[in-house]
């Protein structure tokens, strides 16, 4: 008996956790801000045919309608790409529906521009941690003997 309410419970607040959906997921991306973008369009418009609302390139959002399951009905979605100091962020948001149709949306968009641009360029290495510490560093000329 405890065990049967012990799951019932488990059950009844996967089902209140999921149906609060207002949160967003979010990926790195290895690609440029620009690619990362126009795949994302090409994704959304091409690849899964839902409706643009508005986009914005210098911004980098995408504003589109996700269907729903149920007849004609649709959700608001958006993605946005963010170029931060360590790297290019893309988040997807449904905030009408549970995370899981957000971690779909990321991943095949993920796997989309992998597909389109092959693997991601290798991070560049900082010179700051390459390079010696102290010293004038390089110059190419010598102090002693003129």
């Amino acid at each position: 008996m405890l065990a049967r309410l012990t799951a019932s419970g488990l059950l009844l607040s996967t089902i209140l956790l999921a149906s609060n959906a207002d949160g967003r997921v979010e990926a790195r991306s290895g690609y440029t801000k620009a690619q990362t973008f126009n795949g994302a369009l090409r994704f959304l418009r091409v690849d899964k045919g839902y409706d643009v609302v508005e986009k914005d390139p210098d911004a980098a959002y995408v504003l589109f309608r996700y269907p729903l399951q149920q007849g004609k009905a649709t959700a608001n979605g958006s993605v946005e790409v963010v170029e931060t100091s360590s790297g290019i962020k893309l988040v997807v948001q449904l905030p009408q529906l549970p995370e899981y149709h957000e971690v779909v949306l990321r991943d095949a968009l993920m796997k989309k521009l992998r597909d389109e641009y092959g693997s991601p360029p290798p991070k560049a290495k900082e010179k700051s941690k390459d390079t010696p510490t102290g010293g004038a560093g390089g110059t190419g000329g010598s102090d002693s003997g003129s």
